[in-house]
């Protein structure tokens, strides 16, 4: 009788973990929702697809992808994010180029990647300007407002990472909108973006994280000192110009 009433009382704690451990689950996956569906729809009406209706800025800020992907082959994100931003500087919605990306190391400079390949395609030089230390969407789209002094510009990329990169850009204070380039999200970059939206709304409403490098202000070009490299103090070393 007694081991009946222990096993009993074992498993109706069992019970008891499992209701506990499912309701948290439960809350889990709902935060995760909320938080998709909370940046998606803030964003919604700041996100272009279309050239005209874009409205014009001083600068573009174009998020940085690797040339080529883990596998070696090349990178649909990267050459799709390069042809919208020459689309949008040959048609007067830009007028100078912010190549914002990570540069840990010498073999990996993303922002040295954008400047050869926007160059290749007809953009002058001197309306390019990098930042080496775009190391996240957040330290990206932060930078533009705090570092380069734009409070107002337009963001490229592909639509799932322009959601978050506006609901960034407009909770600091930036009036900026995304224009969207073409490539669609594989599975894996939806999970990605699915589990990096949450992080991202603590980030910028709870947390009040800033981009690991900030620093002096960098004018763009034409300003009244002109500078086109911005690289923040104890930032990685880069190459010289090609």
């Amino acid at each position: 009788m007694d081991l009946n009433w222990k096993r009993l009382r074992k498993a109706a704690l069992l019970r008891r973990i499992l209701r506990i451990l499912t309701g948290l689950a439960l809350l889990f996956a709902l935060f995760l929702f909320a938080c998709n569906y909370y940046v998606a729809e803030y964003s919604r009406s700041y996100l272009y697809d279309s050239l005209e209706d874009l409205p014009v800025n001083e600068a573009g800020v174009l998020l940085g992808t690797s040339r080529f992907t883990a596998a070696g082959t090349r990178n649909i994100y990267f050459r799709e994010r390069m042809k919208a931003a020459v689309r949008l500087f040959e048609a007067g919605k830009i007028h100078t180029i912010i190549v914002s990306g990570d540069n840990r190391h010498q073999s990996y400079n993303e922002p040295r990647e954008m400047l050869r390949e926007l160059v290749k395609l007809g953009i002058p030089r001197d309306r390019i300007v990098m930042d080496f230390a775009g190391f996240r969407t957040l330290d990206s789209v932060i930078r533009a407002g705090e570092i380069f002094d734009q409070k107002s510009f337009t963001i490229i990329s592909q639509k799932f990472q322009n959601e978050r990169a506006v609901f960034i850009a407009r909770h600091h204070g930036n009036e900026a909108v995304a224009y969207n380039a073409a490539g669609k999200a594989n599975l894996r970059m939806i999970l990605r973006e699915y589990l990096s939206r949450p992080m991202c709304v603590l980030d910028v409403l709870v947390l009040g994280t800033m981009p690991r490098h900030l620093g002096t202000k960098v004018p763009l070009p034409g300003s009244h000192r002109e500078e086109s490299t911005a690289v923040p103090e104890n930032a990685p070393e880069s190459t010289p110009d090609p």
